[in-house]
């Protein structure tokens, strides 16, 4: 005997029997979904949405795209085949509609996905710059005597499209400073003129980057040259012509006694005829301060591209940055333990052509840089 009969169960119940549906079930639907046809198809898109990610798994072994697939899939499966589940969600969360929750989630979803997908680019970006500047030191070891060179100066010049002025920045680099062999390494970072043919015109490494990886980029690729070359000082100059060499010896000297690590010229300790407007020379300023703040430094220039690094101490420098490379390079060293000294120099007008720095953006990548290189 049935436990229940038409007279016995609520009027409400035996309408919705009649008609198909339990009003008790029917509310626990989304809109739409009481449609079988959209139920079908949301459950074929999830299937679809899974097997996408089992041939990614089985073909690329790639578990974190496996597992998003199983994720939307079964969100989708959820969706078409218990509603209901997002309705006590709703009423846990305060939530009236429960179209309102699938909404939240999705875009939460949605979210995390623009994240992965953003990490992925980077990731993929890291990796074709590690590759280029690999190559591009091969370029070096090909072409040059790899045996440590012992005393020597590596003079690392990152150039793009600078074929007008890299010529007499070569020139000018002495033979030997504080008795140490100087030697050039230019790094043509992509450059479309005929920056890489001027330089070859004189006694250096002279490298090509066939992608443009930005100055930071171009002086890892520079550093890395130094290293293998066995090199006592690394110096990092401008091809604009900006950075005097015959100061060369004030930049080196603290290195070669043993007074400091990491020696940084500054303009506003010496003399500065650059020719900067004041809203970029108020920006340099407000850098310096808050450098000096965040990594208890005492500098007074720190966008200033004429220093002095001991060579052996370039490895313990964890260099990320492609493009404002200033700031990481002097938070880097302090983090790191170097001596940190400042020396006044004297910084020219450029010789030629316009400056690569962009205004605003210039200013932004800067914060940037100061901030990620503090925290990390």
């Amino acid at each position: 005997m049935l436990p229940f009969t038409p007279e016995t169960l609520p009027s409400e119940w035996v309408s919705g029997l009649q008609s198909g549906f339990l009003p008790g079930l029917q509310s626990g639907f989304l809109p739409g979904l009481t449609n079988e046809s959209l139920t079908l198809l949301l459950l074929g898109v999830a299937a679809l949405v899974f097997l996408w990610g089992f041939e990614r798994y089985r073909t690329t072994f790639s578990r974190v795209e496996f597992g998003l697939a199983v994720a939307v899939s079964l969100a989708l499966v959820s969706v078409a085949l218990a509603p209901g589940i997002y309705g006590a969600v709703a009423n846990a969360l305060d939530i009236e509609s429960r179209f309102l929750v699938v909404q939240i989630l999705t875009n939460a979803v949605f979210v995390f996905l623009i994240l992965y997908l953003l990490s992925q680019v980077y990731a993929n970006r890291t990796l074709v710059n590690d590759l280029t500047r690999g190559l591009t030191v091969q370029q070096a070891a090909l072409t040059e005597d790899a045996a440590p060179d012992g005393d020597s100066v590596y003079v690392v010049i990152p150039a793009y499209n600078e074929a007008d002025t890299i010529g007499a920045v070569l020139e000018s680099l002495p033979e030997t400073v504080h008795d140490r062999t100087v030697r050039a390494v230019v790094v043509s970072d992509g450059s479309a003129d005929r920056t890489v043919e001027a330089a070859r015109g004189y006694d250096a490494i002279v490298v090509d980057h066939p992608l443009n990886q930005g100055q930071g980029g171009a002086l890892k690729t520079g550093f890395e040259i130094a290293r293998r070359h066995g090199a006592e000082v690394v110096v990092t100059m401008d091809a604009d012509g900006q950075h005097p060499a015959d100061q060369l010896p004030e930049i080196v000297g603290p290195v070669v006694r043993d007074e400091a690590d990491y020696v940084l010229g500054s303009r506003y300790r010496g003399t500065d005829q650059s020719d900067n407007s004041l809203t970029r020379r108020g920006g340099i300023r407000t850098f310096t301060w808050l450098i000096n703040r965040l990594a208890k430094t005492d500098i007074t220039d720190c966008t200033n591209g004429f220093r002095a690094i001991r060579g052996s101490r370039l490895p313990e420098l964890t260099l990320t940055e492609e493009r404002f490379s200033a700031p990481e390079l002097i938070i880097e060293s302090r983090k790191n333990g170097l001596r940190i000294q400042e020396v006044p120099v004297t910084i020219l007008e450029r010789e030629a052509g316009e400056t690569k720095k962009p205004g605003l953006g210039y200013a932004v990548g800067l914060a940037r840089t100061i901030f990620v290189t503090w925290i990390r």
